[in-house]
């Protein structure tokens, strides 16, 4: 019995360490991943060049700076984001901005029966 008890306390460590693991990934994902780039140093091979974060809180900036979210960052250059920020809770759709709505209960489409 004894070993029993033990058992559940452990599994319940492990589901409640889990808990906040989730809830950990969840906040860090509502914030989009975000860097400062300058937009004239793009090459198709690297990217776009990372730079200091206040070229893009200034507007005397010796760089034409902008955030750019997304994308893979691989020393110093990223690649494969946009300059447009993700709306929240977009849940990630990549259908270029338009929603996809497809019928079902009440959903007002279709034919009523009669």
């Amino acid at each position: 019995m004894a070993h029993a008890r033990r058992q559940l306390r452990s599994g319940t460590v492990v589901l409640g360490g889990m808990g906040l693991l989730a809830a950990a990934l969840t906040a860090c994902s509502s914030d989009p991943d975000k860097r400062c780039v300058d937009r004239d140093s793009y090459t198709a091979a690297k990217g776009y060049q990372v730079v200091s974060d206040k070229n893009c809180g200034s507007t005397k900036s010796a760089v034409n700076a902008g955030y750019y979210y997304g994308g893979k960052k691989k020393s110093g250059w990223v690649s494969g984001g946009s300059f447009t920020k993700p709306r929240s809770g977009s849940g990630g759709s990549s259908s270029g901005g338009h929603s996809v709505h497809r019928g079902g209960f009440g959903s007002g489409h279709g034919s009523s029966g009669g």
